[in-house]
């Protein structure tokens, strides 16, 4: 409805993942440059995490627009509780290959058969996880397990686990030891800083043809920040009900005012709660772990992002 009273091209604050509204802001510029660096190793698993509505499918979506798919064969499971025959089956099934009746022998005959034959070709198998929270410790060393295909020492299939920020509990377990010496980078994407609020939400807007109308109050892009924490999916959801709100209302300009009734609106309905004890959405955000960290944790977080940080910067400079 508004997209008409506006003139817009399409809907600039779809809630399902669009790499095309894909935004650079710092914390998805580090993930990326992960992920990149990741596909030219060619090699390891690459860990995603965040908030609901951080952005990771969105993210990965971007990367995967910009590849050769001529060199690359790309699958993509979201996944739900799954035990190791059934990980297998979900990686049959999202390459196209048969799994029906088959056992785990079978099963992993048949990957190997996909991986070496796809390598022969000149193509680099890559398998995105999503949700991968989901996955049990039998699932996941599954997955390991897959990784241990090769060829002349040269590794057959690459894997991207993105998950929720518990995930990253998970993968700290001792159970998970040997599948987090095959990560090779990690990254935890956060809420859009303030400062980047308003880019992300005039971005999306230009993506599909915004050109100043409506306009909006300075003040609105601190509120939108202070009742979403910076989330892009909450971003979307109260922007979204803003730009319809104005459409009835033949509003050409958004105004704080307008901005707090649509608050209020969702906040009523329970699709977007109020912040509680008049403190913004980005002051409840949950502090940091302040414990010490497991040694699986301080490997994973610590020597393995500052080793990568450097591996980047050489790989951004070229030298």
């Amino acid at each position: 409805m508004y997209t008409s009273f506006y003139n817009l091209s399409g809907r600039p604050f779809q809630l399902s993942p669009d790499h095309r509204f894909f935004f650079a802001s710092r914390s998805h510029n580090r993930a990326l440059a992960y992920l990149t660096f990741g596909l030219n190793e060619r090699d390891g698993f690459i860990v995603i995490t965040g908030d609901i509505g951080a952005g990771k499918t969105t993210l990965v979506g971007h990367l995967l627009s910009q590849i050769d798919r001529e060199h690359f064969i790309v699958a993509k499971v979201v996944t739900t509780q799954l035990q190791a025959d059934d990980a297998l089956r979900v990686v049959c099934s999202a390459f196209d290959l048969p799994y029906q009746n088959a056992d785990k022998a079978t099963l992993l005959r048949t990957i190997e058969r996909f991986l070496i034959e796809s390598r022969r070709q000149g193509k680099h198998v890559l398998l995105v996880v999503d949700e991968s929270q989901n996955l049990s410790m039998s699932a996941l060393e599954e997955l390991r397990m897959l990784s241990n295909f090769q060829v002349d020492n040269t590794p057959l299939f690459q894997c991207f686990l993105l998950g929720q920020p518990q995930f990253r509990r998970i993968m700290a377990s001792e159970d998970l030891d040997q599948l987090r010496q095959r990560v090779i980078a990690s990254c935890h994407l956060e809420p859009l800083e303030e400062d980047e609020t308003r880019a992300y939400v005039e971005h999306r807007l230009r993506t599909v043809g915004w050109s100043g109308d409506p306009s909006f109050d300075d003040a609105c892009f601190g509120l939108i920040y202070r009742y979403t924490g910076g989330v892009p999916r909450r971003i979307n959801t109260l922007c979204s009900r803003v730009l319809l709100y104005g459409s009835l209302e033949e509003k050409r300009h958004i105004d704080a005012a307008t901005l707090e009734d649509v608050v209020h609106e969702l906040a009523e309905e329970g699709t977007q709660p109020l912040p509680r004890n008049g403190h913004s959405a980005a002051e409840s955000r949950p502090m940091p772990m302040l414990h010490a960290p497991t040694p699986a944790e301080a490997i994973d977080y610590g020597e393995i992002l500052a080793d990568l940080d450097r591996r980047v910067s050489v790989l951004k400079t070229g030298s």
